[in-house]
């Protein structure tokens, strides 16, 4: 879960860091932050329900995978995109046969081919627009999972040719998630077990302030 990315202006010399500087300070960080060609963005923290599907996911690719030539990761690892010069923290990555790590760096891959990412309101408009074009420069990205963590709510893009991709959703408890790439379905039951919907609606309030009277 990333802070929506609003890079109108190049860095000045002062905020401009290098991939290894960038590197250098995440090893040392508290939080993590993402990499975009020289700026440094902190990451948001997640939500119960944001971590729910991130873990029901893992889980059940891991299933249902298990056997098969594939690796599953969850958002500890790091991914670099080398034509943008981005680093970022996918929710969830598939990568079939053996991960390409980027400098041998075993925290840092290269080749996912399914991406999920578990949509918030800060940053579902950077995960649909930019964020996806940025995943589309991998070249063994084939497949892009956005599910919504408010309602039950997934979209779908799989890749068919060059520039050109596919679009379902899904919207109803007892569908299923089908991936294109590998003979996998998951269903929604299971993908939002144990969310909660009504805490996640819940309208911000402000801390009430004390006083004496």
């Amino acid at each position: 879960m990333t802070a929506i990315l609003q890079v109108t202006e190049q860095p000045t010399a002062q905020d401009y860091f290098t991939p290894e500087e960038y590197l250098a300070l995440e090893e040392a960080a508290e939080y993590k932050s993402e990499y975009l060609d020289g700026v440094i963005i902190p990451m948001t923290g997640g939500t119960t329900n944001h971590n729910r599907i991130s873990l029901n996911m893992s889980i059940a690719l891991r299933l249902a995978l298990k056997g098969l030539d594939y690796d599953v990761f969850m958002g500890d690892v790091r991914l670099w995109m080398t034509k943008n010069r981005i680093y970022t923290y996918p929710d969830v990555m598939v990568i079939p046969g053996k991960p390409e790590y980027f400098n041998n760096r075993k925290d840092t891959v290269m080749n996912p081919q399914v991406i999920i990412e578990v949509l918030s309101k800060s940053t579902k408009a950077y995960d649909r627009s930019d964020k996806f074009k940025f995943y589309q420069t991998l070249p063994t990205f084939q497949e892009y999972i956005l599910i919504d963590q408010s309602q039950v709510y997934i979209e779908q893009y799989c890749k068919l040719a060059n520039k050109r991709w596919s679009y379902t959703q899904y919207d109803e408890e007892d569908e299923a998630l089908v991936f294109n790439f590998f003979q996998v379905e998951v269903a929604l039951a299971d993908v939002y077990e144990k969310v909660d919907f009504a805490a996640e609606n819940e309208p911000e309030h402000e801390p009430e302030e004390s006083g004496e009277a």
